[in-house]
């Protein structure tokens, strides 16, 4: 007879989803990284790097680090940090599609992670792969203080950092990825020498740029760069109001009211 123990592992085996499939890793322009896996994005369609507004140097620095890598030269590990909504995760996307546009001889992708465990597989994957990777991490946040620790040792210093033809590219809405309060460190044994791994794992990125709050005039070139792009016109007054009751003035506060005029305009975007 069956053991009932092996009866409903094998019951458990046949509900749980089959792994993804592995992409081919010198395909597609965009992958993501789940499961242990390279799962190919369906549509990778980033806004053109000319409709993001009010970044310029910021724009001027990450492609040309990008392009770098691209080219298969020497390149930095990238922190974007700032206010939400001011542009750096469409800025990553952007850049990685114009470097691939513009450049024959170049040839790039992009991995997004959701979670840091799997880093240490994802470098051993795309390591022997002859081709440039952009390894993307949104809102980089850390639960305990030893993800700082692993992933600092990735960066620089570790038994087995990242390979020469990966970067890190990732955005945080603090420069030194802290918490505002150290308190927040509830499982920290010493709150000081929490804030030193994450000081000294900011410091591991080669290349730091800040995004911050717009004015209003910033947010409305924004406005009209979105609305002339969409055929679209709009009052000053009534895009300022928007920006003022939801509290902030960004670029995505910016596409937001954008989508608001097209869907009463009877358009589709």
């Amino acid at each position: 007879m069956t053991d009932p123990l092996d009866r409903i592992a094998a019951a458990l085996e046949r509900l749980s989803p089959p792994p993804p499939p592995a992409a081919d890793p010198r395909a597609h322009a965009a992958y993501v990284w789940r499961g242990g896996a390279l799962v190919p994005v369906r549509v990778f369609a980033p806004l053109p790097l000319d409709m993001l507004i009010g970044v310029e140097r910021q724009k001027a620095a990450l492609m040309a680090n990008l392009r770098h890598l691209a080219s298969g030269h020497a390149a930095q590990d990238v922190l974007l940090w700032g206010a939400r909504g001011t542009g750096k995760s469409a800025l990553v996307k952007s850049a990685v599609a114009s470097v691939q546009r513009g450049h024959a001889d170049s040839d790039l992708a992009l991995v997004e992670v959701s979670e840091l465990g799997g880093l240490a597989t994802l470098f051993s994957t795309l390591a022997p792969i002859d081709r440039a990777f952009v390894v993307f991490v949104d809102d980089l946040g850390f639960d305990v203080p030893a993800e700082a620790r692993a992933l600092r040792s990735m960066l620089e210093g570790g038994a087995e950092p990242r390979p020469a033809n990966v970067r890190l590219v990732v955005t945080a809405n603090r420069r030194h990825l802290a918490p505002r309060d150290i308190a927040e460190q509830e499982s920290a044994i010493n709150p000081r020498d929490s804030a030193d791994d994450h000081l000294a794992l900011a410091d591991r990125f080669g290349l730091s740029l800040g995004f911050h709050a717009l004015d209003q005039d910033g947010y409305l070139a924004i406005v009209a760069a979105y609305a002339k792009a969409h055929g679209l016109t709009f009052e000053p007054g009534e895009a300022i109001g928007w920006a003022t009751r939801r509290g902030s003035r960004s670029g995505r506060v910016a596409w937001q009211f954008i989508v608001d005029l097209a869907g009463q305009a009877g358009k589709a975007l």
